[in-house]
């Protein structure tokens, strides 16, 4: 697991072992998510209310339902000045830019605005759980040992797009060059060596690890076997100011992830997520265990 010289939450490179598992061969969709909810009722996180409890000191034009929305260069206005991540309310699995957006069309596209619970609930119902950091990369990397992307070192192979990621100069300029400016059917772009689609890029993906430094409070000489990260409350972000939640591992990357940003479109690559938070770049896939 991990990598060297990239970034820092993803150092040193280690061995670890891990049990038997399958592993869906891609991201759940719009469609598989509607289905769970069809047949359950469930209402996701963005579609509730926040809780002022948890959220001491909120204002109250934001204790409303919505999620974290990336509004892309073609949808902003001419001359709109602020950040291209706004929280909107309304949004959610269904409305995935707003209120007035739907998924109609976005079927096959993965779920979004689905927060750590959300998506262990929907594992639930499947018979199935969230992988561990370990178990996701191990997966992710299709059989490969120490290379730098789920394909191989190179990050276009003959010119060839292996992943969703972003073509441009983020986030002022979406060149779109593989053909999506947004998020892409599952399995638009090559499986990897095990026949996994959408691992690197397009959505990240929620684990079940809380978030830790690699290696954190561990002192053991050996080679770990299923490891599962660090502890809830060390997960916390002690520099967070409204709410101290804690966080779990995503993976994989997004189509947002960019050369001049964030180059985490690769196995190792690894980021903090508040367990409260889904946004419009976040989804999941699951796994069995014996």
């Amino acid at each position: 697991m991990g990598c060297d010289g990239v970034y820092p939450e993803e150092a040193p490179v280690r061995r670890v072992r891990v049990g038997p598992f399958r592993i869906d061969r891609g991201l759940v969709s719009n469609r598989q998510f509607a289905q769970f909810v069809a047949a359950t009722g469930y209402r996701t996180v963005a579609e509730l209310a926040p809780d002022p409890a948890v959220y001491p000191g909120l204002p109250v034009h934001l204790a409303l339902p919505g999620s974290m929305v990336f509004i892309y260069p073609a949808l902003r206005r001419e001359g709109a000045s602020g950040p291209p991540w706004q929280w909107i309310a309304g949004a959610d699995w269904r409305h995935p830019f707003g209120p007035d957006s739907g998924i109609a069309g976005l079927e096959d596209h993965p779920v979004v605005h689905v927060t750590a619970r959300d998506a262990e609930a929907y594992a639930r119902w499947a018979g199935k759980a969230l992988p561990t950091e370990a178990e996701w990369e191990f997966a992710c990397r299709g059989g490969l040992d120490r290379k730098r992307y789920a394909w191989g070192d190179s990050f276009q192979p003959g010119g060839r797009f292996m992943a969703n990621t972003w073509q441009g100069d983020f986030p002022d300029q979406q060149l779109a060059l593989h053909g999506f400016a947004g998020t892409s059917p599952v399995g638009s772009f090559p499986p990897n060596g095990y026949g996994l689609l959408d691992m690197i890029g397009n959505v990240w993906e929620w684990t079940a690890d809380w978030f830790a430094m690699p290696g954190a409070g561990s002192k053991s000489c050996c080679i770990p076997s299923n490891p599962t990260g660090g502890s809830e409350a060390g997960s916390i972000d002690p520099q967070a100011s409204l709410a101290r939640l804690p966080r779990r591992v995503i993976k994989g990357g997004s189509h947002l992830c960019a050369p001049n940003y964030c180059q985490r479109y690769r196995p190792a690559a690894r980021a903090a997520q508040a367990i409260d938070s889904g946004t419009s770049h976040i989804g999941f896939r699951c796994i069995v265990r014996p």
